[in-house]
């Protein structure tokens, strides 16, 4: 009868922390201290620990926190690089913020996802801002709060507010006048159709035109100190239809088409009313969502209408 020889698992320090590598390697969100020990039950539980230490003392591994417990992660060579020296605590509330990406992450929440206490992590944060590897930025959310990101990571618009935010206030004066260049531009449009003198179909076609079209117009009057994008100025001809002034219109459109997206492009054209509207409609009252809600003595009421007395004072 021939014998069979069983392997012996290998228990060498180098071999242990390779394997884990591997399971890191085979689930990148990463792995528990379990998954390690079902893959090699015969490692006794104080050599584990021992390759996992090392492997984050040299920062190839990540140590993250979740609701079932500490995770063990294949650390990015990039970001291995940046908190080379830093101890495991730093290490951890580094990833945290790196996880987070452009739109960042409250101090609160650092502190439920490292488990760390709050001096310690206000601690961690001022040392890797010295270090700019982080950064605090304000949110528009909350003024009196900081949410924290990476050094060199541009904020998402969530974050900023984007082009109609300057230092958390909101420019007013700013999107009034881009508001009256984006109406003006449709109404020249729709005049220069009007005097062509051609069929009536082909002048409400010629009227129209497309974001891109307003976008352009925009950026060379030069009115903005920031960069806008398409989307900022979909932003302001939606308030243009919201206010009455401008119709849209979905059509298909070539794959490539400048301003087109999915196959299709939306087009803008300045409208004005057939008739003038009623004086009752021109009151908050005429337009107001909860008017059949509204009486004297009641949660909403005439006497408590916010809308009223600004419309009165105007």
């Amino acid at each position: 009868m021939t014998e069979v020889k069983v392997k012996k698992e290998s228990t060498d320090p180098v071999d242990i922390e390779n394997r884990i590598k591997e399971l890191c390697q085979q689930f990148p969100h990463g792995i528990t201290d379990q998954v390690i020990q079902n893959d090699m039950p015969h490692v006794e539980a104080q050599q584990r620990a021992t390759a996992i230490n090392r492997l984050l003392s040299v920062g190839q591994l990540d140590l993250l926190r979740n609701s079932s417990g500490l995770l063990y992660r294949l650390k990015d060579t990039q970001s291995a690089s940046k908190v080379k020296g830093s101890d495991n605590q730093e290490k951890l509330v580094y990833q945290i913020i790196e996880d987070a990406g452009n739109k960042g992450i409250w101090s609160r929440d650092i502190r439920y996802k490292s488990n760390l206490p709050l001096t310690e992590i206000n601690k961690i944060l001022k040392n890797l801002e010295s270090k700019k590897l982080i950064k605090a930025v304000k949110s528009v959310a909350a003024s009196k709060k900081k949410v924290y990101m990476l050094y060199n990571l541009q904020p998402d618009r969530s974050v900023t507010g984007g082009a109609w935010y300057s230092d958390q206030d909101f420019e007013s004066e700013f999107v009034e006048a881009l508001n009256q260049q984006c109406f003006k531009f449709l109404q020249s449009k729709a005049e220069t159709a009007r005097d062509s003198k051609q069929s009536p179909m082909v002048q409400r076609n010629s009227s129209f035109a497309t974001s891109h079209e307003v976008w352009k117009y925009i950026c060379e009057l030069g009115i903005s100190k920031v960069d806008l994008s398409m989307e900022d100025i979909e932003t302001i001809l939606n308030t243009l239809i919201f206010d009455g002034k401008v119709e849209m219109t979905i059509i298909a459109a070539k794959e490539g088409t400048v301003g087109s997206v999915d196959g299709q492009m939306k087009l803008y054209r300045g409208v004005n009313p057939i008739i003038q509207p009623t004086g009752l409609v021109k009151t908050p009252c005429g337009l107001c969502p909860v008017f059949d809600d509204c009486h004297e003595g009641g949660e909403i009421s005439p006497s408590n209408c916010v809308y009223m007395a600004e419309w009165l004072d105007f």
